[in-house]
C-alpha cells in the first residue's frame, strides 16, 4: 500500500485523501514516465552502438566498406547521437535532476540535436533512394547514375551535413536555460532547455522550415520504396516461366527485400508522422504543455531506438560477426578442456 505525505520536522503531516491521490497519481506517471525513457534511450544506444562496433570490425578486416554499409553506418551513427543530445538529458530530468545545462551548453546540444535528427530522416531516404537505383533495370533512364553511385555517397553524406547545419541555424539563438518563473509564450519547454522565440512569426517560420524539410524527405523515401515494390512485382512476375526450385529461391529473396522496404515504410510513417502531427499542433499554440513536449521527445526517438535492431535482424553481415564474437568463448572451451587433461 502506498502512503503519501508531507515530512515535516521527523513527522508525516496528515493530508486530505484527495490531495493524497493526486500525490500517489502523479509519483506513478514521473515514475514510468521515466522508466519509459530510459529503456527507450539505453536499449537504443546499445542497439546502435552494437552496430557501429561490427561495421568497424569489418573495416578492421576487410579495409572497406559497401555504399549500402557505409549509409547504415552513418545512419547508426546518427540514430546514437540523437539519443544521446536528445533522450539522455530528456530522461535525467523526468528524474528531477535540473540544472543540467547553462545558456552556452544549451546551445550547443539543442542545435546538435537538430542536425542529427534531421541527418536521420535524410540519410534514411538516402538509403531508399540508393537501393531503389540499384534494384532499377539496365535499361532505364536511371543506368548512367547507377555506375556513378558508389563515388556520390561521400559527397552526398557531406551536403546532407551542410543543409542541416544551415537550415537549423536559429537554434542556438533561442536556446537558454531555464529560467525561474513562468514559462513565456512562444517558447518550446524541454524541461532541460528552453527554445525561447521572439514573436509569434518566428516561432512559426522556425517550424514550418522544419516540417516542411522532413515531409520532402520523408515523401522521396516513400517514392524510392513504392519504386522497389513496383520493380519487385514486375520482377516475380518475369520469375513464373521458370522451374519451381528457382522461382521459390527468387520468390523468396524477393518478400525478404519487399519486407524489409515495408518495414522502412512503417517505421518512418508511423514514428515521423506522430512526431510532425504534434510539432504542427504546438506550432498553433503560444504555450505548450510539458506532457505534449514529452510525447513528442517519446515519438521523436522511437525511430532512433528501434531502427538498430531492425539492421541487426536484417543484416547478414552484422548478425554473422556478432555469431562469430558469441561463438569464440565456446571454441576457446574445448582446447583448454584439452591442455587441461595433458597436464
Amino acid at each position: 500500500k502506498i502512503i503519501c505525505g508531507f515530512v515535516l520536522f521527523g513527522k508525516v503531516a496528515p493530508v486530505d485523501r484527495e490531495v493524497e491521490v493526486s500525490l500517489c497519481r502523479m509519483d506513478l506517471c514521473v515514475t514510468i514516465k521515466g522508466v519509459s525513457f530510459l529503456l527507450q534511450t539505453g536499449l537504443g544506444i546499445l542497439g546502435n552502438l552494437l552496430v557501429l562496433l561490427a561495421y568497424a570490425h569489418i573495416v578492421y578486416c576487410e579495409r572497406r566498406l559497401q555504399p549500402v554499409d557505409m549509409i547504415l553506418f552513418h545512419l547508426a551513427f546518427a540514430n546514437m547521437m540523437v539519443l544521446l543530445t536528445r533522450g539522455v538529458p530528456q530522461t535525467m530530468t523526468v528524474f528531477q535532476l535540473h540544472n543540467l545545462l547553462d545558456d552556452v551548453g544549451c546551445k550547443i546540444v539543442i542545435y546538435s540535436y537538430r542536425i542529427v535528427r534531421a541527418l536521420s530522416v535524410c540519410i534514411t531516404c538516402l538509403l531508399s533512394v540508393f537501393q531503389s537505383l540499384t534494384i532499377a533495370p539496365t535499361t532505364s533512364r536511371w543506368a548512367n547514375l547507377k555506375t556513378r553511385l558508389p563515388k556520390l555517397i561521400l559527397p552526398s553524406f557531406g551536403f546532407l551535413w551542410l543543409l542541416n547545419m544551415a537550415v537549423c541555424i536559429a537554434a542556438p539563438f533561442f536556446s537558454v536555460a531555464p529560467r525561474n518563473g513562468t514559462v513565456p509564450k512562444f517558447t518550446l519547454n524541454l524541461g532541460f532547455c528552453h527554445v525561447n522565440f521572439q514573436d509569434q512569426l518566428s516561432y512559426v517560420i522556425n517550424g514550418v522550415a522544419i516540417t516542411g524539410r522532413d515531409f520532402i524527405f520523408v515523401g522521396l523515401m516513400v517514392l524510392a520504396s513504392g519504386y522497389i515494390l513496383l520493380v519487385l512485382h514486375r520482377h516475380s512476375k518475369q520469375m513464373k516461366g521458370f522451374r519451381s526450385s528457382d522461382r521459390h529461391q527468387s520468390s523468396t529473396l524477393e518478400s525478404r527485400a519487399a519486407k524489409t522496404v515495408i518495414t522502412l515504410v512503417i517505421l518512418y510513417v508511423v514514428f515521423f508522422g506522430i512526431d510532425n502531427i504534434i510539432w504542427i499542433y504546438m506550432l498553433t499554440v503560444s504555450s505548450v504543455p510539458p506532457v505534449i513536449s514529452d510525447m513528442r521527445v517519446f515519438f521523436s526517438s522511437c525511430y532512433a531506438s528501434l531502427s538498430p535492431f531492425f539492421i541487426i535482424s536484417s543484416n547478414k553481415k552484422i548478425k554473422r560477426r556478432m555469431s562469430c564474437a558469441s561463438e569464440e568463448p565456446k571454441q576457446q572451451s574445448p582446447a583448454s578442456e584439452v591442455s587441461h587433461v595433458k597436464l
